[in-house]
């Protein structure tokens, strides 16, 4: 149960770097060789937030990976196609088709499958 909930849990800071890494190349401007561009990057919330949401996912699949069998860690990495579609209805508004939640559903119903 315990990698289950860390792997999880490793999804959700995935799927919240990638979320946050798009907020922040839309804030991004047409790229110009000046300091003020440049200036506007180092200053980009979203960008460092995708970046310590990214590099602690990646420390805790490092952990996941070292003490859990890659065989059930690897498959409940699917969830993070669920935190991703309901980034997109929730944070970016986007409508997505019933079809595509089957997609994903399947996706889901076929990691638990494996890792069963």
């Amino acid at each position: 149960m315990k990698v289950v909930l860390l792997t999880v849990f490793q999804c959700f800071l995935l799927a919240g770097g990638q979320v946050s890494f798009k907020l922040a190349v839309e804030k991004i401007t047409k790229f110009q060789f000046t300091p003020a561009y440049f200036a506007d990057i180092l200053t980009n919330w979203w960008l460092l937030a995708s970046g310590i949401m990214l590099i602690s996912a990646t420390v805790l699949w490092a952990y996941i990976l070292k003490y859990f069998p890659f065989s059930v860690a690897y498959p409940i990495t699917a969830f993070a196609y669920v935190f991703g579609m309901l980034a997109a209805i929730l944070i970016f508004n986007e409508s997505v088709p019933f079809t595509r939640w089957i997609g994903v559903g399947l996706i889901v119903l076929g990691a638990f499958f494996i890792a069963k």
